[in-house]
């Protein structure tokens, strides 16, 4: 009886305004570079298409107005109807669409390119893969060994330190905050700053709908925290501003 070995290959890339790691376990670590190489690929692709802070991208011309949308790429479209999607889900709390100078999915986006990023792991026949981007965690199967991922989040006031780790099998973990880059969550029910989450994260099937939940969450609080609760397959833990904690029932805290 043979034993199968596993290579876990570990890579970090800077995209998307952000540095993206990789850890991807797989039977062959050759295949597993070449397909981390390809995901960074059409990392960098879809950055091009959606940044808002490159002032050519096909996504700042939409918002500026000068692009129409049925001449831009397929995948502005593809975002902004799961955008659409989201400010139902997030009751509003999530909307692109209020935001100060124009329609800005960023807070969607991120967690929908690493999804694609993700999905070329798969096919191209990792076993298990995750991928962060600045707290947005894509995953892929399981690491060898267990049947879920720890997904650490950072303590929001103490950077050397987690405030909790959370056990996941969904596909995603988005977390949202204003402690890495300052008060740059807008609330879109008055155009100003939110200050309402210290941290925010959801868990669920897609990163990219987890990821504007996310957001939501941090810009509404605990009215957003019960609209997951009503939703199938998502979860969500809250730091709130004083340093208490609440979270919905399925969120596995480890």
């Amino acid at each position: 009886m043979t034993t199968e070995v596993l290579a876990t290959v570990r890579h970090h890339e800077e995209v998307m305004g952000t540095v993206v790691s990789f850890e991807v376990t797989n039977a062959d670590g050759a295949r597993s570079r070449d397909a981390i190489a390809r995901a960074c690929r059409r990392l960098h692709e879809l950055d091009a298409v959606l940044s808002l802070w490159i002032p050519e991208s096909p996504m700042s011309r939409v918002r500026a107005g000068v692009l129409p949308l049925d001449a831009a790429p397929p995948e502005i479209t593809e975002v902004l109807t799961l955008c659409r999607g989201a400010v139902a889900l997030s009751e509003g709390w999530f909307d692109p669409w209020a935001m100060p100078g124009g329609v800005d999915p960023t807070g969607l986006a991120k967690g929908w390119a690493l999804e694609q990023a993700i999905a070329v792991l798969a096919e191209s026949g990792c076993e298990a893969a995750m991928c962060n981007g600045g707290g947005d965690v894509a995953l892929l199967g399981a690491p060898p060994g267990s049947t879920s991922w720890r997904i650490g989040i950072q303590h929001p006031w103490r950077r050397d330190a987690l405030a909790a780790a959370i056990e996941a099998t969904a596909g995603a973990v988005a977390t949202s905050g204003s402690y890495e880059r300052g008060a740059h969550l807008i609330d879109p029910r008055t155009g100003e700053p939110a200050l309402v989450a210290a941290s925010a994260t959801v868990v669920g099937p897609s990163l990219a709908i987890a990821d504007a939940l996310a957001t939501a969450l941090a810009v509404g609080g605990d009215p957003v925290l019960d609209a997951v609760r009503r939703l199938d397959g998502y979860d969500a833990y809250l730091i709130r501003l004083d340093g208490s904690e609440a979270s919905t029932e399925g969120i596995h805290l480890a």
